[in-house]
């Protein structure tokens, strides 16, 4: 997106978001305050993410600001003579009086074009903060896209097969367990059908991930799976994300990419008590993604199609670095404890900047090693936000005898799938086209040991 494109949208978007939900909605995307002490920082932390366009937003940003601070003086300063001659009308004889109203008419008249200046100032300011990224945290590393993020870890042995590794395409149609065919036909390109016992390989996998985290003290949800544009612009995905968005336009809804739009966004608007943090959710959901800008990429096989579903957790909590640091290790290792429950190698990678998203501070990515690809590839994302989104959403908090603050966010896809029965099939299938179930997911299926019959 270009930065006259990108100034745009965000007029757009802004003028149908700030109407609808003002009452929640705030205008300031970053603080204004570190902007205006600190413009380098957030100079720079676009220019890290391969943002030219939004990093220039910095300087328009500023320029609004510096109006709008040098025409508040003169707004209070006229607002303060014009309640001063209001005092001043009583002791007026009746030749001083009407000569006295026409100035007060011409004061309020200043006023009112001031007024709307005002106003179209601080609408433009917004417009601009809107583009402005989050700065990325010191440690994320330098980089254009995703070939150039860090391996932090690996864990578990790649496999070593002794026959033809067939890909999981190849297993799933065998067994009569995928049609990308039929799907096709009446969806269009990367849809697909589940049949059988992938079908419950696919629910086992997505319970799992559920379990897991309510034992580890997350409270599920189930979110709605249609937002308004405000909750995808608190969160990050909007202005910028629209072309990767289904949207409802007759009614003003947009399908979810991931349930982190509407579990964020649930304490919109609100105070939430200290006592009452860290709130944690888990939430199952299907999401939806255009898929813009992929064409001729992963074509075959269900790692980039148009609707999955996915077990998302969301972490709430006060505004404290350290504790946001803690959160963001500990979701990491949710997914890595589903990853090694599934018996599955992966390596854990710290994402460059040019790969971080808009919202994003920091993330680590987890890459499960799928054989059709002989490569680690991105099955799970794990990210922190700090204040980024709920300023945008307005969740704040209020300690004991203090002022509000804003809480920290924070989230993680425990598992996506159809893409996790990518590394399931390919890692655990036999010669003969079978699969065998991890030990730790039998539970949902009966006790299986053992999915399909010979094919091969």
């Amino acid at each position: 997106m270009s930065g006259g494109e990108g100034r745009e949208e965000a007029g757009r978007f802004l003028h149908r978001t700030t109407s609808n939900v003002a009452a929640t909605l705030r205008r300031e995307m970053l603080d204004i305050k570190v902007l205006r002490e600190n413009p380098d920082a957030a100079r720079a932390g676009a220019v890290k993410k391969h943002m030219p366009d939004r990093a220039a937003a910095v300087d328009r940003a500023l320029a609004l600001d510096a109006e709008l601070r040098a025409m508040t003086p003169r707004i209070d300063a006229l607002r303060s003579e014009q309640k001063a001659g209001g005092k001043k009308l009583g002791k007026l004889g009746p030749e001083e009086r009407e000569a006295f109203l026409q100035t007060q008419k011409e004061l309020k008249a200043k006023l009112s074009v001031l007024d709307d200046e005002e106003k179209q100032l601080k609408h433009n300011l917004a417009e601009q903060l809107s583009l402005i990224p989050n700065i990325p945290d010191p440690e994320v590393p330098d980089g254009k896209d995703d070939s150039q993020n860090t391996e932090v870890r690996k864990v578990g042995k790649v496999r070593e097969f002794d026959f033809e590794v067939r890909p999981h395409y190849d297993i799933g149609e065998a067994q009569g367990w995928l049609d990308f065919t039929r799907a096709a036909d009446m969806a269009g390109s990367r849809n697909y059908i589940l049949f059988g016992d992938l079908v419950l390989l696919h629910d086992a996998v997505l319970r799992f991930a559920v379990d897991l985290l309510v034992e580890r003290g997350f409270v599920p949800i189930d979110p709605p799976l249609l937002v308004r544009d405000a909750a995808m612009f608190g969160t990050g995905f909007f202005p910028g994300g629209e072309e990767q968005t289904y949207r409802c336009e007759k009614d003003g809804l947009n399908l979810i990419g991931t349930s982190e739009v509407p579990v964020t966004s649930l304490h919109a608007g609100e105070i939430l008590s200290e006592k009452d943090l860290p709130k944690k959710y888990v939430a199952r959901s299907a999401c939806f993604r255009r898929e813009a800008g992929t064409y001729g990429k992963d074509t075959r096989g269900l790692y980039r199609v148009h609707q999955f579903h996915k077990v998302e957790q969301v972490i709430l909590d006060i505004a404290d670095k350290d504790r946001s640091l803690e959160h963001h290790e500990s979701i990491v290792q949710n997914a890595e404890a589903l990853l090694q429950a599934c018996e599955l190698p992966y390596r854990v990678v710290n994402v460059c900047g040019g790969d971080l998203g808009v919202p994003q501070a920091m993330k680590y990515d987890i890459e499960t090693w799928m054989p059709s690809r002989e490569s680690y590839s991105e099955t799970h994302s794990a990210s922190r936000f700090y204040d980024y989104q709920s300023r945008r959403l307005n969740i704040r908090y209020r300690p004991e005898g203090g002022k509000p603050l804003f809480c920290h966010t924070l989230n993680n896809t425990v598992a996506a799938s159809p893409r996790i029965l990518i590394p399931l099939l390919e890692n655990h299938q036999n010669p003969d086209g079978t699969i065998n179930v991890p030990e730790r997911l039998r539970q949902y299926l009966g006790g299986r040991e053992v999915l399909g019959k010979p094919v091969f």
